[in-house]
């Protein structure tokens, strides 16, 4: 299988400008500053690139939506905030590979007419932020950042901007408002950050996996990508993989992947031979799937079919006899404790799904309790200026359904059915 994102990452120092150049880096983008701009937007929409953001929307079509011809300057902002709860692959790319990311912002920009990008780091980050920060050092020393890169005539500048480790600020808009130094907190859109973005600019926002895709598509087209997926969905994808598996970790592989074999035989199988429970396929805020759900392949589409999301391909594996009342208190004490507090149905929400959820693990749930969560989850979806209620809301929702019996026993028995030791597991 051809290795897009991974491929340099097992080679010493591959962080580095010298061995980056050694194996073939920045020859993408001395081909793209021989193409037109135009020529370059329209691979990326033939490879049928969907952001590896979460929300999976074509990066071609998103590109469109910038103007070509500005009366104030245009933006590329990289949403290198990752911070969805077992999501962890664009921080392999900032560590192991970040002139890859590189290339493909300064590629991006030329193709769309931009000449001051910002990479959003999270503020956790702090190794990351050091090999990034490298990275762009040495790509100023080497002129392929600055004035006239390669002697194109095309100028480009880049800033790295950390920020204070806020989940909210994944969100676009809330990136934009802590870029500008702001509490992250998001805007109402209409308008768009296409037109109206950073500084109130024409702004693009991408994500580390989506961007460093593109010195491929360049250099060997946009249909070549495509081919590597589905019909829908092109290219590799990065699959986090942890939890109770005997090989966690990420593994580039063709978008669509059987999640099936991602769990047995690139994960080597259940930890210790237990029984497979559960699998959230796509970080902590998509709806869970059982074991009897894991014939479907790890793409936008077909997760969708089952009542899931692929969303960041964070893939957390859980095995019996884990608790699941015990894994949604720690997912809805995450949701909780970053709610920016804008919105009243994500402030008050999150805050009392998580109380009622907690309660109801410690023993002290109520009959009505389940009724309850599922009203107040309904009332929090749609209804909040960004996603983070229904991040919250959709593995309340799911988890309840398809394990309501585990939440009724702990009602029921006033505490948790499971053996100290399997909660000591847990822990």
């Amino acid at each position: 299988m051809e290795l897009i994102l991974t491929k340099r990452m097992k080679i010493k120092d591959a962080h580095t400008l010298k061995v980056y150049q050694k194996h073939q880096g920045y020859q993408a983008l001395k081909k793209a500053l021989g193409m037109k701009p135009e020529e370059i937007i329209e691979h990326v929409k033939r490879a049928k690139l969907n952001g590896r953001g979460g929300a999976g929307f074509p990066a071609g079509t998103k590109w469109g939506f910038v103007p070509r011809v500005s009366d104030k300057p245009k933006y590329l902002c990289v949403n290198a905030d990752e911070s969805e709860p077992g999501t962890f692959k664009d921080r392999a790319i900032m560590e192991l590979d970040p002139h890859l990311l590189i290339e493909g912002i300064i590629i991006t920009c030329y193709a769309i007419g931009i000449h001051q990008a910002y990479i959003y780091i999270r503020g956790e980050f702090v190794f990351p932020a050091q090999r990034v920060q490298g990275a762009v050092d040495e790509a100023y020393q080497a002129g392929l950042l600055g004035r006239d890169i390669l002697k194109s005539g095309f100028d480009l500048e880049l800033t790295l901007h950390i920020g204070a480790g806020a989940y909210i600020c994944g969100e676009e808009t809330a990136l934009l408002e802590s870029l500008e130094g702001r509490p992250g907190k998001p805007r109402l859109k209409p308008p768009f950050p296409a037109t109206v973005g950073l500084f109130q600019g024409p702004t693009l926002v991408n994500n580390v996996e989506t961007l460093a895709n593109v010195p491929a598509i360049v250099e060997h087209g946009g249909q070549w990508f495509a081919d590597l997926g589905t019909s829908e969905n092109g290219g590799t994808k990065l699959y986090a993989l942890s939890g109770h598996v005997n090989k966690p970790g990420l593994y580039e592989l063709p978008m669509g992947t059987p999640l099936r074999v991602l769990i047995e035989i690139h994960g080597g199988g259940i930890l210790d031979g237990r029984e497979l429970k559960a699998v959230i396929p796509g970080g902590s805020s998509t709806p869970v799937l059982t074991a009897a759900d894991i014939d479907v392949n790890l793409d936008f589409k077909s997760l969708l079919k089952v009542g899931s999301l692929l969303g960041s391909a964070g893939v957390i594996v859980i095995a019996e006899p884990t608790c699941m009342v015990w894994v949604l208190s720690k997912l809805t004490g995450f949701y909780a404790h970053e709610s920016c507090g804008q919105c009243t149905p994500c402030r008050e929400g999150t805050g009392w799904v998580n109380k009622i959820v907690r309660r109801i693990e410690a023993g002290q749930g109520q009959s009505d309790d389940l009724d309850l969560l599922e009203h107040i989850c309904a009332n929090m979806t749609g209804t909040a200026i960004c996603p983070l209620a229904e991040a919250c809301a959709m593995p309340v929702t799911s988890i309840i359904r398809k394990f309501r019996s585990e939440f009724e026993e702990h009602i029921k028995q006033r505490r948790c059915p499971y053996t100290s030791d399997a909660r000591a597991d847990q822990k």
